[in-house]
């Protein structure tokens, strides 16, 4: 068995004893596709919102204003998956900002000892989910999962059993797809095919190359091999948005992004995916401080110390081990 297949396996019996404390004789609020051991628990579609930690004794109100955080049409596609992590987010990230105690991350230092939230405002009285970043040329804009907006941004990027990053579409284009001819990639920052540039983005106007140069040490005008953005192409989305302002101004220090993961995903650990793409784009970051990463473990020890929401922290202790 793989370091991921008992990871996960260790993570679905604990759901599945969740379940039966918190949800007993309730299966008609999950999809029987997913009543197996290799498999977490999944609430249908229209019932997803139960995968949300909530204050037992919440108003009405402060549910509105948890949920109002991701709309419906905002959910990913595995929201209702007790593994998702955006349904974490929004339990952690989404209770500690309604409930005016996001403040105490800000005590927090990354793995590196920097302060995890830097120069971001300390009071933060707007804080966004699923926001778009709508000013990079993208035919679909890049969604963060969180956001502190204000004249220094935080972009935070949030993990939980995912072994990987995003990575650039182009390269996985398959030779039946309409668009093979014109877009696909070999995974190389070169000129190909009949294209003008050597990224198949930039020949669609999208613009990262435009901002790239300017906080990375990768050049625009040679070719790379393989091309840096490949692999770590949703770290440097989410470095974009930390670093490019709506009017086009880029800079290092308009602020930084901060990813939250689990400790346990081998993923994550030295050797996996995630941290070999974490330490690749922080290395090429003309200012390393742009990107701090922190894990679900540390927030919640400190909340835990702090006595902040103990119902969440208890709540988190039960469904996910945190």
């Amino acid at each position: 068995m793989s370091k991921t297949t008992e990871y996960k396996a260790d993570l679905h019996q604990r759901y599945r004893k969740y379940k039966e404390i918190k949800f007993p004789h309730q299966q008609t609020l999950f999809d029987d596709r997913y009543d197996k051991p290799t498999s977490p628990p999944v609430f249908i579609r229209k019932e997803a919102r139960n995968n949300i930690i909530l204050n037992p004794s919440a108003s009405e109100q402060e549910k509105k204003e948890l949920f109002a955080l991701i709309p419906k049409g905002e959910w990913h596609k595995w929201y209702g998956s007790m593994n998702s992590s955006q349904a974490v987010a929004q339990s952690v990230l989404g209770n500690l900002f309604i409930h005016k105690v996001m403040h105490y991350l800000y005590e927090l230092q990354d793995v590196a000892g920097i302060p995890l939230f830097g120069e971001a405002q300390k009071e933060p009285d707007s804080f966004k989910m699923e926001h778009k970043i709508d000013y990079l040329g993208e035919p679909r804009p890049t969604s963060l999962d969180g956001f502190l907006p204000g004249e220094y941004q935080i972009a935070i990027e949030c993990k939980f059993t995912e072994t990987e990053f995003g990575t650039c579409s182009r390269t996985s284009l398959k030779t039946d797809d309409e668009n093979y001819k014109r877009d696909h990639c070999d995974g190389t920052y070169s000129i190909q095919r009949e294209r003008k540039e050597r990224c198949s983005l930039t020949e669609k106007h999208i613009l990262y190359w435009c901002y790239v140069p300017t906080l990375f040490s990768w050049r625009r005008d040679s070719d790379l091999s393989p091309c840096p953005l490949n692999r770590n192409y949703q770290l440097v989305r989410n470095i974009l948005a930390a670093g490019v302002k709506p009017d086009g101004q880029v800079s290092t220090s308009f602020g930084h992004v901060v990813l939250i993961y689990d400790n346990r995903n081998p993923a994550f650990q030295n050797g996996g995916d995630g941290t070999l793409a974490y330490n690749e784009t922080r290395d090429a970051l003309r200012e390393p401080m742009m990107l701090r990463k922190c894990s679900w473990q540390r927030i919640v020890r400190h909340l835990r110390s702090k006595r902040v929401l103990p119902w969440l922290t208890d709540e988190l202790a039960l469904k996910y081990g945190l």
